[in-house]
């Protein structure tokens, strides 16, 4: 993988790029630096500042500063949620309404090590949701943070009742395969297996709105991955009339 194929946009004081689901944002204590997109991006530029991090197992936009001076204010506008940010993910059911928000605190599950739970004591956590299209079997929702919290939507959404696409964690680990989708499915003659269409997390950091410093909007987007998009292909071309 090069990184060059993953940058979406850059100049001076910033790179944005479109991460792959699996790779990590930066190296956990167990992995080599390299196996990271901080990593791929020290390799290139020699110096690069983290501003933010989305999931190992989510894909799409993270933006990383060139220099001390943006890294600072980039890191104070996300403190201060200053950040517009959005995300496409794909959720299992329809929903009971096209939008709505989900208000409600997350903290740690008092057992189960690296799962998050909703709960009142937890830190306040609030998320905004739209259905883009509805399929019945799964929607595709858009949705925008207001907090940061560890694996918020996915918490948010399996609070709704309609966990996010493939989330071991917080869902079912079932991959998204056409013959859930398509009605007379038939595996092919010499074919004993059905290939998945998608077998990970269905969420997508799709954009980020901010004002740079010198007082002009950026917006940038990270398109849905070939992964994403062939599954909606397929929900839209067998989508109950």
């Amino acid at each position: 993988m090069r990184i060059e194929s993953l940058i979406i946009f850059e100049n001076d004081e910033i790179v944005a790029v479109s991460k792959p689901s699996g790779l990590l944002t930066i190296p956990d204590r167990h992995d080599n630096e390299l196996a990271s997109l901080s990593g791929m991006l020290k390799k290139k530029y020699g110096h690069i500042y983290t501003v933010h991090r989305i999931d190992r197992d989510t894909s799409g936009l993270v933006i990383f500063a060139k220099n001390e001076v943006m890294h600072k204010y980039l890191s104070q506008l996300f403190e201060s949620r200053d950040v517009e940010k959005y995300y496409l993910g794909l959720v299992n059911g329809d929903l009971p309404l096209p939008e709505g928000s989900v208000n409600a605190g997350i903290m740690e599950h008092p057992v189960q090590r690296g799962k998050m739970v909703t709960n009142a004591k937890g830190r306040p956590s609030l998320t905004d949701y739209a259905v883009e299209e509805a399929f019945g079997v799964y929607s595709l929702v858009r949705f925008r943070i207001h907090t940061g919290r560890t694996h918020q939507i996915r918490v948010h959404m399996k609070h709704l009742g309609h966990p996010i696409a493939v989330d071991e964690l917080y869902g079912t680990a079932t991959p998204v395969l056409l013959s859930a989708i398509k009605k007379k499915f038939r595996l092919g003659k010499f074919t004993e297996e059905e290939r998945p269409l998608l077998q990970r997390l269905a969420l997508h950091a799709w954009k980020l709105k901010f004002t740079g410093p010198d007082g002009k909007v950026v917006e940038l987007e990270a398109p849905l991955p070939k992964d994403m998009q062939a599954v909606l292909q397929q929900l839209r071309k067998h989508k109950k009339a």
